[in-house]
């Protein structure tokens, strides 16, 4: 017989595809659109399937030249999305769709050496746009996450373009390796080339909650969690994910609060306990300007013209 211990086996479910190995499970969603469980070593990282995330918090700059009601419609898209097509590749092989009762055929003893899953999103602006993810996963557990978002220029210019992954708990910290400091594209000069390490999740406290800590020209990111929803969990050390790049540096930012919930707060203490860990892995962000809080544009450079192609990529894998 044939030794499966290191491939891949592929569940094929009627709502979900499982992929799963010897220290990992995972499950993309058919219905939900998206990675649906990220279990590694017996913890789940996922509280909501990662999306295309759109929008920043609005800042102090923003407010003053009238940015955010500009981009109004990436709110919106920021927080619903169409999904419009999911396709099944099975060591790079596009197989029919492995919906019922296609999947009928499966005996749940099926084995690979890759798979992948892209999911075709349209966001709901007028007029739409797509974005497409493809995951593509590997006997030794390692997802690779390509993202593509094709632009449409009727649109207005984007706040900000990458992936959202909201995990279950607050996290302890992170490490990583990229510019010291919070920086923006336009705030780069005083940061510094090494390898950091963050306790807890620091929010900046603005009288008036706003977009902050992304960390530019990243290479790697690793999340640090302590605990965990699982009630029989007894183990106490801390664990961790990495992410790391591919082709270029992304941008990053993690903070215990969704850009809707820094949104929808008019002072700090108006904000929740926190409780989760919202990770976003841009390929693309808003400079933030500061040339006159109260009306200069951020210079032309640094804008996201909602016509630009975005592409990205970054690799997730356990520690």
């Amino acid at each position: 017989m044939e030794n499966t211990n290191e491939k891949l086996r592929i569940i094929y479910g009627d709502g979900s595809l499982g992929i799963s190995g010897s220290s990992f499970h995972y499950i993309f969603s058919y219905g939900r659109g998206g990675l649906e469980s990220l279990v590694i070593n017996g913890r789940e990282w996922l509280y909501r399937e990662p999306k295309p995330t759109f929008w920043r918090a609005t800042t102090d700059n923003d407010r003053g030249n009238g940015f955010s009601k500009k981009s109004l419609q990436w709110l919106g898209a920021d927080m619903f999305i169409d999904i419009k097509n999911i396709s099944v590749r099975v060591n790079d092989k596009l197989i029919e769709f492995p919906g019922p009762p296609a999947n009928n055929k499966y005996t749940g003893n099926e084995y690979a050496d890759k798979a992948e899953v892209a999911y075709e999103y349209q966001t709901i602006t007028i007029p739409a746009a797509s974005v497409k993810v493809r995951y593509i996963v590997r006997s030794d557990g390692s997802i690779t996450v390509n993202v593509h978002y094709a632009g449409n220029s009727s649109l207005p210019d984007l706040p900000a373009m990458g992936m959202r992954f909201i995990m279950p708990t607050a996290a302890a910290g992170y490490e990583y390796e990229g510019l010291s400091g919070e920086t923006y594209p336009d705030r780069m000069a005083g940061g510094v080339s090494g390898r950091y390490k963050i306790e807890g999740m620091p929010v900046t406290p603005y009288l008036t909650p706003q977009d902050c800590g992304v960390h530019m020209d990243t290479d790697w990111l690793e999340i640090i969690r302590g605990t965990t929803k699982n009630n029989a969990e007894n183990r106490k050390e801390n664990f961790r994910i990495k992410i790391c790049s591919i082709d270029k540096p992304f941008a990053f930012s993690c903070l215990p609060y969704t850009a809707e919930e820094l949104e929808n707060a008019t002072h700090i203490e108006e904000l929740p306990p926190p409780r989760r860990t919202v990770l976003s892995i841009l390929g693309a962000v808003r400079g933030v300007g500061g040339i006159d809080s109260w009306g200069q544009d951020v210079e032309t450079k640094y804008h996201i013209p909602a016509g630009r192609d975005i592409r990205f990529s970054f690799m997730i894998t356990g520690v």
